[in-house]
């Protein structure tokens, strides 16, 4: 009888056992830019957006693609190494498998907004944390007002005088909530290393209301008009002039990762643990999306060592 949760084309034996999952974090070092193809407003390379909300994300397939390739997965290694082969599959009219390792969309965490006070903020909301039902967070405070921001106790990015934000051209009010400080270091401990920079996170994050999340995805996004040069003339070829959209620089996104089941392995030496502990266990840098020979795409990706941690 055929199993109706094999992928088509599978060859061998799978293994099922216990689901194991990992989070995985994308800190933006460079604009990103992950293309939607060709924009038909003022945008003419928009970035992908989620079509519910139009918050942009990073598809899943794109990390693992670029996570095989940091790890050599070419199709002659992945036939040479069994191990390579389990993980990120392999392809082939007879002899075909899926890859045992599941990567989901990166979803936005934190987008940097330029901020009046303290340069700039890393603003999330109470939906975008919600979103991560993979991680242990407490309690998340309720939403603020359309008019409210909540920030940490000790923070560079309002005025104590006048209980204030700004935020590109939105003022908002200030509250405190203590239920900010644990998510706050939760996040600060998953995606950075250094005491130095989780200490600048805390100083400049804050919750916004999700509308107002919202508004800063579609308008707080990165646009740099670009253009191409004649090589005879040596000036902008004609209709060479177009907008192009990344997310910003200190963007946070996360993702989960997961393996249930162990496909093309009939040996049983390969688990689900080797492929995590193998494959995604250390920080490591990487290339994600186009422009990158202009510098673009440039990320830290980070793992948690158990899912929900």
């Amino acid at each position: 009888m055929m199993d109706s949760a094999r992928p088509f084309g599978v060859h061998g034996k799978f293994r099922e056992g216990n689901r194991m999952e990992k989070t995985y974090w994308l800190h933006v070092i460079s604009p990103l830019h992950v293309g939607a193809g060709r924009g038909v407003g003022h945008i003419d390379l928009p970035i992908v957006r989620e079509k519910a909300t139009n918050w942009p994300y990073v598809p899943g397939s794109a990390v693992k693609g670029v996570i095989a390739d940091k790890h050599g997965a070419t199709e002659s290694r992945r036939k040479e190494d069994n191990l390579i082969s389990v993980a990120f599959g392999r392809a082939g009219d007879t002899d075909s498998s899926a890859g045992a390792l599941v990567f989901s969309d990166a979803s936005i965490v934190c987008l940097p907004i330029r901020s009046f006070y303290g340069t700039f903020a890393w603003l999330s909301s109470p939906l975008a944390l919600k979103r991560l039902r993979r991680l242990k967070l407490s309690d998340i405070p309720a939403s603020p007002e359309m008019d409210e921001v909540i920030v940490m106790n000790e923070n560079r990015i309002s005025s104590s005088r006048f209980d204030k934000a700004y935020f590109e051209d939105i003022d908002l009010t200030t509250r405190h909530n203590p239920a900010l400080e644990s998510i706050c270091s939760t996040l600060s401990q998953s995606v950075f290393d250094e005491k130095e920079w989780r200490e600048i996170f805390s100083q400049r994050f804050a919750l916004v209301h999700d509308d107002i999340f919202t508004f800063f995805c579609e308008m707080g996004t990165e646009v740099n008009a670009r253009i191409r040069i004649d090589d005879k003339r040596k000036i902008v070829a004609e209709g060479a002039l177009w907008n192009e959209e990344s997310l910003p620089v200190e963007t946070i996104l996360s993702g989960t990762i997961w393996c249930d089941k162990v496909w093309g392995d009939g040996s049983g030496e390969i688990s689900a643990e080797k492929l995590m502990d193998t494959f995604c266990k250390n920080t490591c840098d990487l290339q994600i999306g186009g422009k990158a020979s202009t510098g673009k795409g440039r990320v830290r990706c980070m793992f948690s060592q158990e899912a929900g941690q």
